[in-house]
């Protein structure tokens, strides 16, 4: 059983960050960034905290979907950087859109949030016969958590969110899903009640960098060379599934993380860039809404259109990893 995307909705926050504006704080430049990420600007949440974003996004899937809201019978929000310990940021959604009878929950798969959050989606629908639809909510608030003393990582990302309504079909659907917890150090951000600075120096040694507070740590190299690999090798497992190759795919979604890891991981896939999606230019990395904020502008432009074969792939903290072969 397949998936028909019915309608998606982004949303980006007002509050807009230049190379240059980082240029002021941190010893960087326009043009070392767009050399090493492809990264000319991003989007920076002020007053607009995570679920909001992810609700405005909702509403416009809803409407482009023409579904009733009340028809909705799940709704998975997936997210790093929610809000709140607790309640969940679907929760919320669930009741700002409308949805008074679809259950509701977070998913936390960091970058590859989007792709496992479609896939939970699908098994849904396929054993539930009561949940004809579902919305995939993806938003993040990763300014909130960087470590601006850090060019290496705090230029890569930014917020922004985006969702999309869906359906059971038999469509072409393939998935793949996956983690090696051997690399969880290699991209986190503390929780803060686990902080270093709160703990006496009798307590355990858990391994994860000693970053301060909550801020977020990168081992840029590493995690650039788990990215080059898993790209085209979960693409290549989620398409043995169904029998296809690089050369039926009309385009290819990757998370945007870097735009040299696409080009890369392109190049190893042996697929031209022209067939890949990238938006890395206006919004940097803004994990798990990057895939669902592409679809969005490439379905604006024009570019992505109804029939044609789509691969969504993503990688991110965890590692995660995770590719989506489907018709669009």
């Amino acid at each position: 059983m397949g998936i028909n995307i019915l309608g998606m909705g982004k949303y980006l926050p007002e509050q807009k960050f230049t190379n240059d504006d980082f240029a002021r704080f941190v010893e960087t430049n326009d043009e070392w960034i767009r050399t090493r990420t492809g990264i000319a600007e991003r989007r920076m949440a002020g007053w607009e905290p995570t679920w909001y974003m992810g609700k405005q996004a909702a509403l416009q899937a809803i409407e482009k979907a023409g579904v009733s809201p009340d028809k909705i019978g799940l709704v998975i929000f997936c997210t790093a950087t929610a809000d709140f310990h607790t309640p969940s940021m679907a929760s919320i959604v669930q009741y700002e859109t409308g949805a008074v009878n679809a259950s509701a929950f977070d998913l936390n798969a960091a970058c590859t949030g989007f792709v496992y959050a479609v896939d939970t989606a699908r098994r849904f629908l396929e054993t539930d016969s009561e949940c004809r639809y579902a919305l995939v909510v993806a938003a993040e608030s990763l300014s909130h958590f960087l470590d601006f003393s850090d060019r290496g990582s705090c230029i890569l990302f930014g917020d922004g969110a985006a969702a999309a309504v869906i359906e059971k079909s038999d469509k072409l659907y393939s998935s793949v899903l996956g983690s090696d917890g051997s690399g969880a150090g290699l991209l986190c951000a503390r929780a803060l009640q686990t902080a270093p600075e709160v703990a006496v120096e009798s307590d355990f040694e858990d391994g994860f960098p000693d970053k301060p507070l909550h801020k977020l740590y990168q081992n840029g190299k590493e995690v650039y060379k788990f990215a080059v690999s898993i790209l085209p090798k979960s693409f290549k497992k989620a398409a043995e599934k169904v029998g296809m190759t690089k050369e039926d795919i009309d385009w290819f979604i990757p998370h945007q993380a870097n735009v040299r890891i696409i080009e890369t991981a392109a190049k190893k896939l042996g697929a031209p860039m022209d067939k890949f999606i990238v938006t890395l230019d206006k919004y940097g990395n803004t994990s798990s809404a990057s895939i669902p904020i592409a679809m969005c502008e490439a379905i604006d432009s024009g570019k992505l259109k109804k029939g044609q074969k789509i691969a969504l792939i993503g990688f991110g903290a965890g590692l995660t990893y995770g590719s989506i072969i489907t018709e669009f």
